[in-house]
């Protein structure tokens, strides 16, 4: 069985990260290691991880670093030099793995060799692991799944209703020598990497939960507080404007569109009225362009 490095940036999560940790020892696919980076925690989490290592070092490999905080994008770029698995299995210290999901996604990328990355969906839980949702992707993101089953949907899904909770993607490490690696200073990190690979037509889809997303007081604090809203919202219309060139039409247009709907959103936080209008009206303007390149006459015109 190919080897499955499992990557895990770690940071200010003590009261989560051993469950995280015990998950990927549970689950049943032989042939794993475990790659964690502390990312200058300033709470237990070290301590609580290198007390995990030494009760469960001995029964897998793993791969410890702890280092002052340099943020997500660069600590998942370095855990992925660190890897010695053919396949990346992105994790999270505050969520943890579902048994099985490990070998779904090893499959599937053994069965589809031109994919670079499959992603599942998740399990939504609390902080004391109680279960809040079925499925990320449609309870708690509101999102279409049917559309992830080809890949014109996942590129429009990717677009326009990217609804990943959790670390749910399973990526082959050769993948970054396709699409570059996360983008550092980057916040919204995982939806640019992700439409680069949407890009490339390289993205899978398994309707399986893999994993448990776990919504907590710190987390649930950042998508509440306004100003890292409109933070997060200008740097992710700043990744749909930079991205969009690397799509064809339609779906050029599409992501042109949603980077005037995610203005519209910012003018909202704002209080902008006038912004807002004008961003609504070019985003359903682009919408109404997109729509005149449909995939299927465009095919035709590939076919012919």
């Amino acid at each position: 069985m190919p080897l499955v490095s499992v990557l895990i940036p770690a940071f200010n999560h003590e009261r989560f990260v051993q469950r995280c940790l015990d998950s990927v020892l549970e689950d049943l696919y032989p042939s794993k290691e475990i790659v964690i980076i502390d990312d200058g925690s300033t709470d237990g989490t070290p301590e609580r991880i290198a007390d995990w290592i030494a009760r469960h070092g001995s029964k897998l490999r793993v791969n410890y670093v702890r280092r002052g905080n340099k943020g997500i994008a660069a600590t998942l770029n370095e855990l992925a030099a660190r890897a010695q698995g053919e396949f990346l299995r992105l994790g999270a210290s505050d969520d943890y793995l579902l048994p099985g999901g490990l070998e779904a996604q090893v499959r599937y990328l053994m069965t589809h060799p031109f994919k670079k990355a499959v992603v599942g969906d998740s399990i939504v839980v609390d902080e004391n692991g109680l279960i809040l949702h079925g499925s990320g992707m449609h309870d708690l993101h509101g999102a279409n799944k049917r559309l992830y089953r080809s890949d014109e949907g996942i590129r429009r899904a990717v677009i326009s209703q990217w609804a990943i909770g959790g670390p749910v993607a399973m990526i082959r490490k050769n993948a970054l020598d396709t699409v570059d690696r996360w983008t550092e200073g980057l916040r919204i990190d995982d939806w640019d990497f992700f439409l680069r690979l949407a890009a490339l037509d390289a993205l899978g889809f398994i309707d399986v939960s893999v994993c448990a997303y776990r919504l907590h007081g710190a987390n649930l604090s950042k998508t509440r507080h306004r100003a890292t809203r409109v933070v997060n919202l200008v740097e992710s219309r700043y990744v749909a404007m930079r991205r969009a060139h690397l799509f064809e039409e339609p779906y050029r247009t599409l992501l042109k569109a949603q980077a005037h709907l995610i203005g519209a959103k910012i003018a909202f936080l704002q209080r902008r009225l006038f912004l807002l209008m004008f961003h609504m009206a070019v985003y359903l303007s682009l919408i109404l362009i997109s729509k005149l390149g449909l995939p299927a006459s465009h095919s035709m015109v590939k076919e012919a």
